[in-house]
Protein backbone atom coordinates (compact mmCIF):
# COMPACT_ATOMS: atom_id res chain seq x y z
CA UNK A 1 0.00 0.00 0.00
CA UNK A 2 1.82 3.43 -1.48
CA UNK A 3 -0.52 6.11 0.33
CA UNK A 4 -4.23 5.83 2.17
CA UNK A 5 -6.56 8.35 3.54
CA UNK A 6 -6.63 9.06 7.69
CA UNK A 7 -8.00 7.02 9.89
CA UNK A 8 -10.94 8.82 11.53
CA UNK A 9 -10.13 9.23 15.32
CA UNK A 10 -12.01 10.40 18.16
CA UNK A 11 -9.88 13.54 17.91
CA UNK A 12 -10.87 16.92 18.86
CA UNK A 13 -12.54 17.19 15.28
CA UNK A 14 -14.70 14.27 15.83
CA UNK A 15 -15.78 16.26 19.63
CA UNK A 16 -16.55 19.20 18.07
CA UNK A 17 -18.78 17.30 15.57
CA UNK A 18 -20.31 15.57 18.23
CA UNK A 19 -20.79 18.75 20.66
CA UNK A 20 -22.25 20.13 17.46
CA UNK A 21 -25.18 17.49 16.85
CA UNK A 22 -25.88 17.67 20.69
CA UNK A 23 -26.32 21.32 20.72
CA UNK A 24 -28.85 20.64 17.50
CA UNK A 25 -30.50 17.26 19.30
CA UNK A 26 -31.38 19.49 22.76
CA UNK A 27 -33.26 22.57 19.99
CA UNK A 28 -35.11 19.51 18.70
CA UNK A 29 -36.03 18.54 22.18
CA UNK A 30 -36.17 21.00 24.18
CA UNK A 31 -36.19 24.31 22.11
CA UNK A 32 -36.11 27.21 25.13
CA UNK A 33 -38.26 25.52 27.11
CA UNK A 34 -37.55 22.46 29.65
CA UNK A 35 -38.67 18.52 29.69
CA UNK A 36 -42.15 19.54 31.17
CA UNK A 37 -43.17 15.93 31.82
CA UNK A 38 -39.85 15.60 33.84
CA UNK A 39 -40.20 18.72 35.97
CA UNK A 40 -43.64 18.04 36.81
CA UNK A 41 -43.42 14.84 38.04
CA UNK A 42 -39.81 13.63 39.09
CA UNK A 43 -38.49 15.85 42.36
CA UNK A 44 -35.35 17.58 41.36
CA UNK A 45 -33.29 16.05 44.18
CA UNK A 46 -34.08 12.77 42.95
CA UNK A 47 -31.33 10.00 42.31
CA UNK A 48 -31.28 7.46 39.98
CA UNK A 49 -28.74 4.81 37.78
CA UNK A 50 -29.57 2.99 34.54
CA UNK A 51 -27.94 0.40 32.89
CA UNK A 52 -27.26 0.73 28.78
CA UNK A 53 -28.34 -2.78 27.77
CA UNK A 54 -27.62 -4.44 24.04
CA UNK A 55 -31.04 -6.13 23.28
CA UNK A 56 -28.78 -7.66 20.54
CA UNK A 57 -25.19 -9.36 19.54
CA UNK A 58 -22.91 -6.78 17.83
CA UNK A 59 -20.36 -4.38 17.18
CA UNK A 60 -19.58 -1.48 20.53
CA UNK A 61 -19.09 1.96 18.74
CA UNK A 62 -19.56 5.38 19.89
CA UNK A 63 -19.26 4.90 23.87
CA UNK A 64 -16.43 7.59 23.15
CA UNK A 65 -19.35 10.17 22.46
CA UNK A 66 -20.95 9.22 25.80
CA UNK A 67 -18.59 11.92 27.84
CA UNK A 68 -19.38 14.52 25.48
CA UNK A 69 -22.85 13.84 25.28
CA UNK A 70 -22.95 14.63 29.15
CA UNK A 71 -20.71 17.46 28.89
CA UNK A 72 -22.22 19.29 26.13
CA UNK A 73 -26.21 19.35 27.90
CA UNK A 74 -24.44 20.03 31.90
CA UNK A 75 -26.14 17.08 32.98
CA UNK A 76 -25.59 16.12 36.29
CA UNK A 77 -24.17 12.91 35.39
CA UNK A 78 -21.39 9.96 35.70
CA UNK A 79 -20.79 7.66 33.35
CA UNK A 80 -19.13 4.31 34.09
CA UNK A 81 -18.22 2.77 30.13
CA UNK A 82 -17.98 -0.84 30.48
CA UNK A 83 -17.50 -2.35 27.14
CA UNK A 84 -15.18 -0.83 24.60
CA UNK A 85 -15.23 0.61 20.86
CA UNK A 86 -14.86 -1.88 18.29
CA UNK A 87 -15.44 -5.06 20.16
CA UNK A 88 -17.79 -7.69 20.45
CA UNK A 89 -21.71 -6.71 22.48
CA UNK A 90 -23.40 -9.51 24.03
CA UNK A 91 -27.04 -9.40 24.76
CA UNK A 92 -28.26 -8.93 28.15
CA UNK A 93 -24.89 -7.44 29.05
CA UNK A 94 -24.51 -3.45 30.29
CA UNK A 95 -22.04 -2.13 28.20
CA UNK A 96 -22.82 1.83 30.13
CA UNK A 97 -23.69 2.47 33.23
CA UNK A 98 -25.18 6.40 34.16
CA UNK A 99 -25.71 7.46 37.45
CA UNK A 100 -26.88 10.83 38.70
CA UNK A 101 -29.88 13.39 38.83
CA UNK A 102 -32.99 11.57 37.83
CA UNK A 103 -34.04 14.20 35.90
CA UNK A 104 -30.83 14.62 33.61
CA UNK A 105 -31.21 10.88 33.11
CA UNK A 106 -34.19 11.35 31.99
CA UNK A 107 -33.53 14.09 29.49
CA UNK A 108 -30.83 12.89 28.49
CA UNK A 109 -31.21 8.61 27.38
CA UNK A 110 -33.07 9.36 24.50
CA UNK A 111 -29.44 11.09 22.72
CA UNK A 112 -27.58 8.84 24.43
CA UNK A 113 -29.68 5.82 22.68
CA UNK A 114 -29.85 7.21 19.59
CA UNK A 115 -25.72 7.96 19.36
CA UNK A 116 -25.05 4.71 20.66
CA UNK A 117 -27.55 2.69 18.03
CA UNK A 118 -27.33 4.50 15.16
CA UNK A 119 -23.16 3.92 15.47
CA UNK A 120 -23.35 0.40 16.86
CA UNK A 121 -25.52 -0.56 13.96
CA UNK A 122 -22.85 1.09 11.49
CA UNK A 123 -19.91 -1.20 13.37
CA UNK A 124 -21.69 -4.25 13.07
CA UNK A 125 -23.02 -4.00 9.79
CA UNK A 126 -19.48 -3.22 8.80
CA UNK A 127 -17.84 -6.23 10.74
CA UNK A 128 -20.43 -8.57 8.93
CA UNK A 129 -18.88 -7.31 5.56
CA UNK A 130 -15.48 -7.78 7.10
CA UNK A 131 -15.84 -10.92 7.87
CA UNK A 132 -16.83 -11.72 4.23
CA UNK A 133 -13.16 -11.03 3.25
CA UNK A 134 -11.92 -13.39 5.83
CA UNK A 135 -8.43 -15.06 4.02
CA UNK A 136 -8.41 -11.97 1.02
CA UNK A 137 -5.78 -9.16 0.81
CA UNK A 138 -8.71 -6.43 0.23
CA UNK A 139 -9.54 -4.04 2.09
CA UNK A 140 -13.26 -2.74 2.96
CA UNK A 141 -13.76 1.08 2.62
CA UNK A 142 -16.47 3.18 2.98
CA UNK A 143 -17.50 6.59 1.23
CA UNK A 144 -18.74 9.60 1.60
CA UNK A 145 -22.30 8.58 1.52
CA UNK A 146 -22.92 9.80 4.98
CA UNK A 147 -25.68 11.29 7.04
CA UNK A 148 -24.93 15.25 6.79
CA UNK A 149 -23.41 16.44 10.22
CA UNK A 150 -22.50 12.44 10.82
CA UNK A 151 -19.42 11.80 8.81
CA UNK A 152 -16.50 11.66 11.06
CA UNK A 153 -18.86 9.56 14.01
CA UNK A 154 -20.06 7.64 10.97
CA UNK A 155 -16.41 6.67 9.48
CA UNK A 156 -15.10 5.91 13.22
CA UNK A 157 -18.17 3.17 13.78
CA UNK A 158 -17.04 1.86 10.61
CA UNK A 159 -13.45 1.93 11.93
CA UNK A 160 -14.73 0.27 15.12
CA UNK A 161 -16.30 -2.48 12.77
CA UNK A 162 -12.81 -3.29 11.20
CA UNK A 163 -13.48 -1.31 7.73
CA UNK A 164 -10.97 1.22 6.70
CA UNK A 165 -11.97 5.07 5.74
CA UNK A 166 -11.87 6.50 2.62
CA UNK A 167 -11.09 10.64 2.19
CA UNK A 168 -13.40 12.59 5.18
CA UNK A 169 -14.22 14.89 2.58
CA UNK A 170 -13.18 16.97 -1.02
CA UNK A 171 -10.25 18.48 1.06
CA UNK A 172 -8.24 15.21 1.66
CA UNK A 173 -7.35 14.07 -1.53
CA UNK A 174 -8.01 14.05 -5.33
CA UNK A 175 -10.51 11.88 -6.16
CA UNK A 176 -11.02 12.68 -10.41
CA UNK A 177 -14.74 11.72 -11.78
CA UNK A 178 -16.53 11.71 -14.99
CA UNK A 179 -17.63 14.91 -14.27
CA UNK A 180 -14.57 16.55 -13.62
CA UNK A 181 -13.58 15.30 -16.91
CA UNK A 182 -16.18 16.43 -18.84
CA UNK A 183 -16.29 20.16 -17.23
CA UNK A 184 -12.21 20.43 -17.79
CA UNK A 185 -12.88 22.63 -20.75
CA UNK A 186 -14.53 25.82 -21.04
CA UNK A 187 -15.07 24.57 -24.66
CA UNK A 188 -18.57 23.03 -24.41
CA UNK A 189 -18.21 18.92 -25.82
CA UNK A 190 -14.43 19.12 -25.10
CA UNK A 191 -13.39 16.76 -21.70
CA UNK A 192 -9.85 15.41 -20.65
CA UNK A 193 -8.47 12.50 -20.84
CA UNK A 194 -7.93 10.17 -17.97
CA UNK A 195 -4.41 10.98 -18.42
CA UNK A 196 -4.17 14.55 -18.58
CA UNK A 197 -6.37 14.85 -15.31
CA UNK A 198 -4.14 12.53 -13.39
CA UNK A 199 -1.09 15.05 -14.81
CA UNK A 200 -3.11 17.91 -14.13
CA UNK A 201 -3.52 16.95 -10.10
CA UNK A 202 -0.43 15.26 -9.74
CA UNK A 203 1.33 18.89 -10.46
CA UNK A 204 -0.98 20.58 -7.93
CA UNK A 205 -0.11 17.70 -5.31
CA UNK A 206 3.41 18.77 -6.17
CA UNK A 207 2.72 22.19 -4.72
CA UNK A 208 2.13 25.53 -6.21
CA UNK A 209 3.09 28.64 -5.36
CA UNK A 210 -0.38 29.76 -4.91
CA UNK A 211 -1.87 26.61 -3.36
CA UNK A 212 -0.14 25.48 -0.65
CA UNK A 213 -1.69 22.65 1.47
CA UNK A 214 -2.97 20.42 -1.60
CA UNK A 215 -3.34 16.60 -0.40
CA UNK A 216 -0.89 13.80 -1.88
CA UNK A 217 -3.28 11.21 -2.45
CA UNK A 218 -4.25 10.94 -6.46
CA UNK A 219 -6.81 8.87 -7.28
CA UNK A 220 -9.21 9.05 -10.30
CA UNK A 221 -12.62 6.90 -11.76
CA UNK A 222 -13.10 4.96 -14.83
CA UNK A 223 -15.88 3.04 -16.18
CA UNK A 224 -14.32 1.45 -18.82
CA UNK A 225 -11.27 -0.54 -19.93
CA UNK A 226 -10.10 1.97 -22.18
CA UNK A 227 -10.09 4.71 -19.54
CA UNK A 228 -8.34 2.40 -17.17
CA UNK A 229 -5.42 1.23 -19.90
CA UNK A 230 -5.03 5.27 -20.89
CA UNK A 231 -4.82 6.42 -17.30
CA UNK A 232 -2.31 3.93 -15.92
CA UNK A 233 1.08 5.40 -17.68
CA UNK A 234 0.24 8.30 -15.44
CA UNK A 235 0.77 6.55 -12.46
CA UNK A 236 -2.31 7.74 -10.29
CA UNK A 237 -1.93 6.49 -6.72
CA UNK A 238 -5.11 4.25 -7.34
CA UNK A 239 -7.61 3.89 -9.92
CA UNK A 240 -11.50 3.46 -9.41
CA UNK A 241 -13.10 0.81 -11.20
CA UNK A 242 -16.66 1.89 -11.16
CA UNK A 243 -19.11 -0.82 -11.53
CA UNK A 244 -16.56 -3.20 -13.38
CA UNK A 245 -17.90 -6.60 -13.86
CA UNK A 246 -15.78 -9.54 -12.40
CA UNK A 247 -14.16 -10.27 -15.43
CA UNK A 248 -13.47 -6.80 -16.10
CA UNK A 249 -11.98 -6.76 -12.52
CA UNK A 250 -9.99 -9.65 -13.50
CA UNK A 251 -8.81 -8.26 -16.92
CA UNK A 252 -7.91 -4.66 -15.11
CA UNK A 253 -5.70 -6.80 -12.13
CA UNK A 254 -3.61 -8.53 -15.13
CA UNK A 255 -2.96 -5.74 -16.70
CA UNK A 256 -1.62 -3.40 -13.28
CA UNK A 257 0.44 -6.40 -12.32
CA UNK A 258 2.09 -6.40 -15.57
CA UNK A 259 2.35 -2.89 -16.42
CA UNK A 260 2.10 -0.44 -12.93
CA UNK A 261 2.14 -2.60 -10.28
CA UNK A 262 2.72 0.02 -7.53
CA UNK A 263 -1.01 1.33 -8.30
CA UNK A 264 -3.76 0.31 -6.43
CA UNK A 265 -7.50 -0.74 -7.69
CA UNK A 266 -10.47 -0.09 -5.96
CA UNK A 267 -13.79 -1.54 -7.02
CA UNK A 268 -17.01 -0.11 -6.11
CA UNK A 269 -20.14 0.62 -7.47
CA UNK A 270 -23.21 -2.55 -7.10
CA UNK A 271 -21.08 -3.80 -4.06
CA UNK A 272 -23.26 -6.11 -1.62
CA UNK A 273 -22.66 -8.69 1.21
CA UNK A 274 -23.15 -11.03 -1.42
CA UNK A 275 -20.98 -10.10 -4.18
CA UNK A 276 -18.38 -8.74 -1.76
CA UNK A 277 -16.06 -11.94 -1.50
CA UNK A 278 -16.24 -12.37 -5.19
CA UNK A 279 -14.92 -9.01 -6.15
CA UNK A 280 -12.50 -9.48 -3.78
CA UNK A 281 -11.50 -12.80 -5.30
CA UNK A 282 -10.33 -10.55 -8.60
CA UNK A 283 -7.08 -9.55 -7.12
CA UNK A 284 -8.23 -5.84 -6.67
CA UNK A 285 -6.81 -3.99 -3.48
CA UNK A 286 -9.63 -2.21 -2.52
CA UNK A 287 -13.58 -2.14 -2.18
CA UNK A 288 -15.95 0.63 -1.36
CA UNK A 289 -19.29 0.49 -0.46
CA UNK A 290 -21.62 3.55 0.39
CA UNK A 291 -23.80 0.26 1.98
CA UNK A 292 -21.72 0.57 5.43
CA UNK A 293 -23.34 3.94 6.52
CA UNK A 294 -26.72 4.25 4.39
CA UNK A 295 -27.92 0.58 4.46
CA UNK A 296 -27.15 0.10 8.52
CA UNK A 297 -30.12 -0.68 10.96
CA UNK A 298 -29.65 0.97 13.56
CA UNK A 299 -28.91 -1.87 16.65
CA UNK A 300 -31.29 -2.15 19.39
CA UNK A 301 -29.88 -0.87 22.91
CA UNK A 302 -32.54 -0.17 26.36
CA UNK A 303 -32.09 1.11 29.19
CA UNK A 304 -32.29 -0.29 32.05
CA UNK A 305 -33.41 1.39 35.24
CA UNK A 306 -31.82 0.72 39.14
CA UNK A 307 -33.45 3.85 40.95
CA UNK A 308 -31.73 4.79 44.12
CA UNK A 309 -33.17 6.79 47.19
CA UNK A 310 -32.47 10.29 46.83
CA UNK A 311 -29.76 11.15 49.76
Amino acid sequence: MRRDYAKVLPDEAMQDDCRQLVRLAVREDLERSVDWTTVSIVPAERRGSCAVVPRETGICAGLVTVPWIIDEMEADLTAEVIGQDGTKMTAGESILNLTGNARDLLTCERLILNVLSKLCGIATLTRRYVDRLEGCSARLYDTRKTTPGWRRLEKYAVGCGGGHNHRTGLFDGFLIKDNHLALASNTPGESLSTREAVETARRWAGGRADMTGAPEIVEIEVDSMDQFANVLPAGPDIVLLDNFSLQQLTAAVRLRNAEAPEVELEASGGVTIETLREIALTGVDRISSGALTHQAVWLDLGLDWRSENAT
